[in-house]
């Protein structure tokens, strides 16, 4: 009998399976400049010969999909031809997406402009480089979170394996910025470290991202305080169809998602993501316990064809707790117990931007607010009841509003505007610390700070093509002013000054270059720094703006439209970067740790430079390979005490990418990526200060002797993801089963040996026999990696 029905089973599975195989494109092509419908237009699946007229209002539809990533070409008469971003195509919904189009200034004779897959901006011809849907959701050992996609770029080097650390082009983790649909939010990622970009997993919701464009240099004069990078994200807009669903089980969370008008012009996106981690951590007895959570909320109204506005919110509440139940504990995980504090933070920001459209312009006015609340708290013996060694609360508030025109004549793009923002900051502080005054001893830091200052600048760039758009120029200005001091509230000092050009060689070879100046205030933890006497410090030591002064220069050959290969070099010079003054070395090469970064006393004295070259080709090939490969020479070096260049923490000298993603057929997907890092340099402990009592007990682990200050290189490091994807599509719904598996080889990397103490049979600290002020201790060898294999699990309704 089972046999019988068994045939008929898989007929009726093959049935609803070949019934909802197809999907549906909608979406709507308009004039950038003025937001103006573009009827008659041809717009066409991008690969294939299916093309459809645009209606009087602008709109088109395209039927009959086969569910898959995809990417819209556009042509209408007197503007550029245009290809979309990447998006995903499936039977569960109807994929929305509109076309921006570029007015011609004028008909092109000698040069035909054919559309590329690449994008390219007038204001940064190199530096650029902008990643898709695709890369994103399927990214081998990504685990769909945009910091470490990002990591495969060139110029892109990342930290410890554990941490989602930017450093960009020999830049410290604290010279990023990052953007939502236009709404800067403070930090990228759950346990983030206070003054710094990094931390343990992103933020971010892959479900909502649409794109993502990572700016290296050549920043546009509309963004500002930054050094190293730019992460321009912009989210998709909710579904105006109908209500859909998606629930996503990933390698450390759960997400729920909605998407669905909720109103006549008006669209929602919303989710919401728990970990798990803290369960899978106490099955694996780690010594702590993390919990994240995080929201994603966007609302955007079209009230008609020249007015829109967005509202848009995403925050995150995190927390670690140790775990100090574990039985028989091994010297590592009593090492840990002893130096890491428990942590509780949470942040948000919310904002809303209203676009107007003129005639040949359109104006944005961006309204926003973000916080930080970050706390931890450490006690002798990890028991509460007991004396704490740390005790920490901060917040860092800013009010923002930013007001920009883009405006598209006569051959013109010219974009100006302004921004003032409030910051307030709050930093309640107990910390024992072993510091050098004089001889050696221990320090009680026990203070309150409250910091309200204002922030402004105003921006404006003009680019122009010449000679049929052969030519592109691009020149802007910015200037950036607060209040906090003096020294820093002329903007004439911060005068950023910045040049484009990209010249067509030919049809296909680009000669392109960049030359600015940029400008980064210090962050809250370093301005808000007070002494025991309630003085801020770094104000009386005339702190100032960082500044970083830009030389990129590339050439660029475009086979066809999805295949590119560059090659760029870039030189970085900084000055007025915080020196710090207790441990003698720049604060340059701090923040790839969990924590607070900059919290110390500081002057304005390091400068350093940053130099290079990148290499990155990217091809398709057969319509069902993808290739991406990208190799980095780097060299970062900072000022010593004595002013001698001396290797930062981020020289890693070689990072080399490899990357494939098949389409196999049949709804199959596999990606392969293989990461080489060079090694890092770091400091040796400090012995002899480490060994004495009150100075391990202070701290929890070794202090680093910075008369030795990265003379040690860490060994090289290498691992290979594997992605393999498998989709289903049923008639109201689709599933989507991956396996994720992170370091195929089990690849060990070789961490610098770790000072613990020694212990005797009961697990109590040894003393030193010959000098009852010191403990005795000892190095313990220290290594990571290992095969880390995830399934996940995609159903959208």
């Amino acid at each position: 009998m089972r046999k019988k029905f068994l045939p008929i089973l898989v007929l009726v599975m093959s049935g609803l399976l070949s019934m909802a195989q197809t999907g549906k494109i909608k979406g709507r092509i308009y004039n950038e400049s003025n937001n103006e419908p573009l009827p008659f237009s041809n717009i066409g699946l991008y690969g294939t010969n299916i093309v459809v007229l645009s209606d009087t209002a602008g709109n088109f539809e395209i039927s009959g999909v086969v569910p898959g990533y995809y990417k819209l070409m556009a042509l209408s008469v007197g503007f550029e031809n245009a290809i979309t971003e990447e998006f995903h195509v499936t039977n569960a919904r109807t994929t929305f997406t509109d076309i921006a189009m570029k007015e011609k200034p004028f008909e092109l004779e000698q040069v035909v402009v054919k559309a590329n897959a690449f994008k390219r901006m007038e204001e940064s011809p190199v530096s650029l480089k902008s990643i898709g849907i695709a890369e994103i959701e399927r990214s081998p050992g990504g685990n769909r979170d945009i910091s470490k996609v990002i990591q495969s770029l060139p110029g892109v080097a990342s930290g410890l394996s554990y941490r989602n650390d930017l450093i960009i082009r020999g830049g410290g983790p604290s010279e990023n910025r990052f953007m939502l649909d236009g709404i800067e939010i403070p930090n990228l990622n759950h346990f983030g470290t206070q003054g710094a970009s990094g931390g343990s997993v992103g933020i971010i919701n892959s479900d909502f991202l649409r794109e993502a464009d990572l700016y290296t240099g050549a920043f546009p004069a509309n963004r500002g305080n930054m050094l190293s990078s730019v992460l321009d994200m912009k989210l998709i807009d909710g579904n105006p169809d109908k209500m859909r669903y998606r629930a996503a089980i990933g390698a450390s969370e759960l997400a729920l998602s909605a998407s669905g008008p909720i109103g006549k012009k008006t669209t929602l996106l919303i989710s919401a993501r728990r970990s798990y981690l803290q369960l899978l951590f106490s099955a694996l007895k780690l010594p702590f316990l993390p919990t994240f959570n995080d929201y994603t909320l966007k609302i955007k109204t079209r009230f008609n064809e020249k007015n829109e506005l967005t509202l848009l919110s995403i925050g995150s509440l995190d927390k670690s707790v140790l775990n100090t139940g574990i039985e028989n504990p091994t010297e590592e995980q009593q090492y840990i117990l002893s130096y890491l504090p428990s942590y509780d933070q949470w942040t948000y920001a919310i904002g809303a931007v209203y676009r107007h459209y003129r005639e040949h312009s359109y104006d944005t006015w961006v309204l926003s607010r973000n916080m930080l609340n970050n706390e931890s708290s450490k006690y002798e013996n990890n028991d509460e009841a007991g004396n704490p060694t740390l005790k920490y609360v901060s917040r860092e508030i800013e009010n923002k509003f930013r007001y920009e025109n883009t405006t598209r004549y006569n051959g013109y793009k010219i974009t100006g505007g302004a921004g003032l923002e409030q910051a307030k900051y709050s930093n309640s502080t107990f910390q024992k610390v072993f510091i050098p005054v004089g001889e050696d001893t221990v320090t009680t830091l026990n203070y309150e700070s409250q910091l309200e200052f204002y922030k402004y600048n105003v921006f404006a760039q003009a680019s122009r093509g010449f000679f049929e758009e052969r030519l592109t120029l691009s020149a802007g200005i910015r200037f950036d002013g607060s209040s906090y001091s003096p020294e820093m509230s002329n903007l004439l000092r911060q005068f950023s000054p910045r040049a484009s050009i990209s010249y067509g060689i030919s049809e296909k070879v680009f000669l392109n270059a960049n030359i600015g100046r940029f400008f980064q205030l210090p962050s809250y933890t370093t301005l808000g720094y007070r002494n025991s006497a309630g003085n801020l410090v770094n104000k009386e030591n005339h702190i100032t703006y960082i500044r970083a002064d830009h030389l990129v220069g590339g050439l660029e050959y475009k086979r066809t439209g999805t295949s590119r290969l560059s090659l760029e070099g870039f030189m970085k010079w900084y000055d007025h970067y915080p020196f710090s003054v207790i441990d003698s070395v720049s604060i340059a090469s701090k923040g790839a740790d969990y924590g607070i970064y900059g919290d110390e006393p500081a002057t304005s004295t390091s400068s350093g430079r940053a130099f290079g070259a990148e290499l990155y080709f990217r091809d398709r090939i057969s319509d069902f390979l993808n290739i991406i490969v990208s190799y980095t020479f780097v060299r970062s070096e900072f000022d010593d005490k004595n002013g001698n260049l001396i290797p930062s923490a981020w020289d890693n000298r070689h990072i080399l990418n490899l990357s494939a993603a098949a389409d196999l057929g049949k709804n199959w997907f596999v990606g392969i990526k293989w990461r080489f890092v060079g090694g890092a340099p770091y400091t040796p402990y400090d012995y002899e200060r480490s060994s004495l009592i009150e100075a391990w007990d202070a701290r929890g682990q070794g202090y680093p002797d910075y008369d030795l200050f990265n003379t040690r290189r860490l060994t090289s490091f290498n691992q290979l993801d594997l992605r393999i994807d498998k989709e289903y599509f049923f008639k109201k719904w689709s599933l989507n089963l991956y396996v994720d598996i992170q370091n195929l080889f089990n690849f060990k990397y070789k961490a610098p040996d770790v000072l613990v103490l020694q212990r005797d049979e009961a697990g109590n600290p040894v003393i030193d026999p010959n000098d009852p002020a010191r403990y005795l201790l000892k190095y313990l060898p220290s290594e990571s990696g290992t095969i880390l294999p995830t399934l996940g699990v995609i159903v959208e309704l």
